[in-house]
């Protein structure tokens, strides 16, 4: 039993900590447009995946498409319009990041990844109609403060910041809704959605098709390492993890993305963003705190 959980703890771990590396090839390939950067993204994680289900999970495509076929064309068109929504928020999420991290700053795109769980529990308390208790609403408070602090310093940065958690965070909020699929064929679909929906984009904005090995070696390392693998662990963590764990897991993105800006990017940060930062650190501590005490009374 226990083997089981870690499985599932380290399949929660390991996405989190490879997308905070992601600025790195991202800031490689700067040079290309972020719509360009995304929608080759898309195609070459399509091709991948759709390869992988085609070759070697043939079965459980199968399984998914007999489970449509038992569902009512209520449910249908219900899990149809998730997945687009679903799709259309991971697609902004992705578009949103990758121009914050080449035009914008990294900590920006940091900064999205530590108010996106506090943002996930308030849609979760407006959509979902969860409950949050007197602790959880000062964290708020506080966090909403800290938001306001760093607004006075960078109001730009903090928008971008707010707009790349809010797809994310809400995307998080869907993804908990669908069930009985499998993760790695949601994927396949989502992927597809995305990529029509990158269409208009790619027809509009047509630029020379690029031809340097060192962007498609930048985009098959994305695409690869820094899409399929992490989100179908991310999925696969949900299964056997409870959601609230896996929001403590998501603080290691903007750790890992931080220890980036500053030590291999060398990005500054002032007094008063520090102070900003330190106070959504104490809103975190409080907003987690119940969660805390329980993992480190199971280790007693």
């Amino acid at each position: 039993m226990r083997e089981s959980k870690s499985k599932y703890f380290i399949s929660g771990i390991v996405p989190y900590i490879i997308w905070g590396t992601m600025s790195i090839p991202l800031r490689n390939i700067k040079g290309f447009p972020p719509h360009e950067i995304l929608y080759y993204r898309i195609f070459v994680s399509i091709i991948v995946v759709w390869a992988t289900i085609l070759l070697f999970r043939r079965e459980a495509l199968k399984n998914d498409l007999n489970f449509l076929k038992s569902l009512s064309t209520r449910k249908k068109t219900r899990l149809l319009l998730l997945t687009v929504i679903s799709s259309f928020l991971i697609t902004g999420n992705w578009f949103t990041y990758i121009y914050a991290v080449n035009s914008v700053s990294l900590k920006a795109a940091a900064f999205a990844y530590m108010v996106c769980p506090l943002l996930t529990a308030l849609c979760g308390f407006i959509i979902l109609k969860e409950q949050l208790t007197k602790a959880k609403v000062i964290a708020l408070i506080i966090a909403f403060i800290s938001i306001i602090l760093l607004a006075t310093g960078s109001l730009h940065e903090v928008m971008w910041a707010i707009i790349i958690a809010s797809f994310y965070a809400i995307y998080v909020i869907v993804l908990k809704v669908i069930k009985d699929v499998d993760k790695f064929n949601f994927l396949g679909v989502q992927l597809i959605l995305s990529g029509l929906m990158m269409l208009p984009l790619y027809s509009f904005n047509a630029a020379p098709f690029p031809t340097e090995t060192f962007f498609w070696l930048h985009i098959f390392l994305i695409a690869i390492v820094f899409t399929i693998i992490p989100l179908f662990l991310n999925s696969y963590a949900l299964l056997g993890m409870p959601s609230s764990a896996l929001g403590i897991l998501i603080y290691l993105n903007p750790i890992v993305a931080f220890t980036v800006a500053f030590f291999y990017f060398k990005e500054k940060i002032d007094l008063h963003q520090l102070f900003a930062y330190l106070l959504l650190l104490l809103s975190i501590v409080i907003f987690n705190a119940q969660l805390l005490k329980s993992v480190v009374y199971k280790k007693q």
